[in-house]
């Protein structure tokens, strides 16, 4: 009975040698002394984007891996996001002739490989040492426009040398302090970024669980954020303006002559107003389920908004983009292009730069899968196939 004992409290001890050392390694995240992001380099091999998901969790700290999985409160329209695409299915046509889908196409002027761009999310620092700038370089790579994020942890310099003249666009949070919002503008337009994204679905942040949890601060600065490091996203947020308006919009305009996009639009209504105060381009989003938790997937009010908008100017969608196929039914539903940010982030963990080229390939390769069996030729022939409401019922089937 003593051995018993002794062997269990053995086992108890090193359990709590294993769980202290988690937490101490944790405890520093803020200050950033024990926080360590991947440095891998190399290509990955994907059969499914949701595999990436464990993986990462296994390679970078706790609260990292968090702040970039979770979404608000209870996560449903988060998990809502990807699982919406699967309510239609596409009607395929057949004898078409055709022969090597071509996947490329253009937006706002931009020739780019694929209708697949990298959206703007924060601190990619958390998951690679290369950060944002090893991001950029991927997407380059790919092909296609890389958007940056105001809460990037890498320079707005850095990211563009990185670039090397590929597309960028910079994602602007307007500041309670206008100078510095005309300062941001001005460095990217400097720059060579060519559209501003002007978000307006996150006057405050969203009730993130797991951040609270975790006590989650950021472990590296933000450079377009003074004092950031060590700060929560709540408190980063309440430094940006909070009571945004269309006149937010006209006065982004009215200091550059970038194309402006406006992201987080959820409600034809808004897109009728952010293009009456002069947007160039409407981005479809719920913020990637990280903000309001109960609002609808972002697909589900894609096609209406798609509707009212009319072709007036260009859709981007975000939001549960895992296959072609969903790239295939947002643009049938009405996108131009969709975005990706997750999966960049997951991909960059991985392989660095390279793990982001990987991630685009292989999205590019299943929606020319998808395009090939669904009988497009190319991406505005998407638009031309049908999508129906899923079957689920023996009449449906029979009708």
């Amino acid at each position: 009975m003593k051995k018993i004992i002794l062997i269990l409290s053995v086992v108890l001890l090193v359990l709590l040698i294993i769980w202290v050392i988690g937490q101490l390694r944790y405890k520093n995240v803020s200050s950033g002394d024990e926080y360590r992001a991947s440095a891998r380099d190399k290509k990955i091999t994907i059969y499914d984007i949701g595999d990436l998901e464990s993986m990462v969790a296994q390679i970078i700290p706790r609260g990292g891996f968090d702040y970039i999985r979770g979404g608000a409160e209870t996560e449903n329209t988060m998990r809502r996001n990807e699982s919406a695409f699967d309510a239609v299915d596409i009607y395929p046509r057949v004898m078409t002739g055709v022969d090597n889908p071509d996947t490329r196409t253009s937006i706002l002027g931009v020739d780019i490989s694929m209708p697949i761009i990298a959206a703007p999310a924060a601190a990619h620092g958390l998951a690679h040492v290369t950060a944002e700038a090893g991001s950029a370089r991927g997407v380059a790579a790919a092909g296609t426009i890389m958007s940056v994020s105001t809460y990037a942890s890498s320079t707005l310099a850095k990211i563009a040398e990185a670039g090397n003249g590929a597309p960028q666009w910079f994602q602007l949070y307007l500041s309670k302090d206008e100078d510095a919002t005309r300062a941001l503008v001005k460095s990217a337009e400097d720059l060579g970024y060519s559209a501003i994204i002007l978000t307006v679905d996150a006057p405050i942040g969203g009730n993130r669980v797991r951040d609270a949890r975790n006590d989650f601060k950021f472990p590296l600065d933000l450079p377009n954020v003074p004092r950031s490091g060590g700060q929560g996203i709540g408190t980063i947020f309440a430094a940006a303006k909070n009571n945004l308006t269309p006149y937010d919009v006209m006065w982004v305009k009215s200091m550059t002559d970038l194309p402006v996009i406006v992201k987080g639009i959820q409600h034809p209504d808004d897109a009728d107003i952010a293009i009456g105060a002069g947007a160039d381009a409407i981005w479809v989003s719920n913020h990637g389920g990280r903000q309001l938790d109960g609002a609808p997937a972002a697909f589900e009010v894609l096609s209406e908004i798609a509707v009212r908008v009319n072709k007036r100017v260009p859709i981007i969608f975000d939001g549960g983009i895992r296959r072609g196929q969903h790239v295939f039914k947002a643009v049938a539903s009405g996108a131009d292009v969709v975005a990706i940010g997750r999966p960049v982030i997951y991909g960059l963990a991985l392989g660095g730069w390279r793990g982001v080229e990987s991630v685009f390939e292989y999205l590019k390769a299943d929606l020319q899968r998808v395009m090939w069996l669904a009988g497009a030729q190319t991406v505005a022939e998407i638009q031309d196939i049908e999508l129906r409401p899923k079957c689920v019922t023996v009449r449906c089937a029979e009708l």
